[in-house]
């Protein structure tokens, strides 16, 4: 039974790598999981640097929020508040241009995966000319940059709609791990998936930190920028696809 369980965790992991080109969400997943690496690429950025402050996982702000109020050291209500209205800012547009051109889900993917490269690309730039960490202006212009393009993110991996595959939010990835496993009493349901998406955020976290305390504070937003770019480039074949994965949900 534990091989059994392996085997098929593998299989569904393979599955979100290199899917099936007549599965209903077509090439659309390896896409979704590099996006997950660029979260966490961003969000170890503005948590280290931008003064413990989120730009892509909201419920941390709205924690953060009520630390601040509560006069809890090294949290910031502006900043929070900031990147709550940026994020939901980067939301609204990301729900109009998504349903603008709702009928093809790769020219979503793709006008979107445009938008959020030149905003990440502009951050990158002011990071690499400032120090945020003890300047307000290009602190809170990083801040708005960086909490647009995730908010709009968020929303086109929501219209785009791949099972566990989110982009931002963990929690209920983690707990689907957990209790559609069958030691749980369930089916085990794309668990290889979930492990995957899990996996790609504590990556792109890590390897933000890691350039972050060894003194290459900009590093994290040149390697979002980098990706974003190549999954950009390669998301322009997709919007010539009339596949059946490119039909709305």
């Amino acid at each position: 039974m534990a091989l059994d369980t392996k085997h098929v965790t593998l299989r569904e992991a393979w599955a979100t790598v290199a899917p099936d080109p007549a599965d209903r969400h077509g090439p659309l997943p390896p896409v979704m999981l590099a996006l997950t690496v660029v979260t966490g690429l961003v969000d170890a950025y503005s948590y280290l640097l931008l003064g413990h402050v989120f730009v892509a996982n909201m419920t941390g702000n709205v924690v953060f929020s009520g630390f601040a109020l509560a006069g809890a050291a090294g949290f910031s209500l502006a900043a929070s508040l900031a990147a709550l209205a940026a994020f939901a800012a980067g939301a609204f547009l990301g729900g109009r241009l998504g349903h603008r051109s709702r009928a093809h889900r790769g020219r979503v993917l793709h006008q979107a995966l445009i938008l959020e490269t030149v905003l990440v690309l502009a951050a990158c730039l002011i990071a690499a000319g400032a120090d945020p960490a003890h300047a307000a202006v290009p602190r809170y212009a990083l801040i708005a940059l960086l909490g647009v393009a995730m908010g709009h993110q968020n929303a086109t991996a929501r219209a785009l709609a791949v099972p566990d595959l989110t982009t931002t939010v963990l929690t209920l990835t983690i707990t689907g791990m957990a209790s559609d496993s069958r030691a749980a009493g369930g089916k085990g349901g794309r668990i290889g998936r979930r492990m995957l998406s899990t996996a790609a955020i504590l990556a792109g976290s890590l390897i933000g930190a890691v350039a972050v305390l060894h003194g290459l504070p900009a590093l994290p937003l040149l390697l979002a920028t980098v990706l974003l770019a190549f999954v950009t480039l390669v998301s322009f074949r997709l919007t010539r696809s009339d596949a059946d994965w490119t039909l709305p949900l």
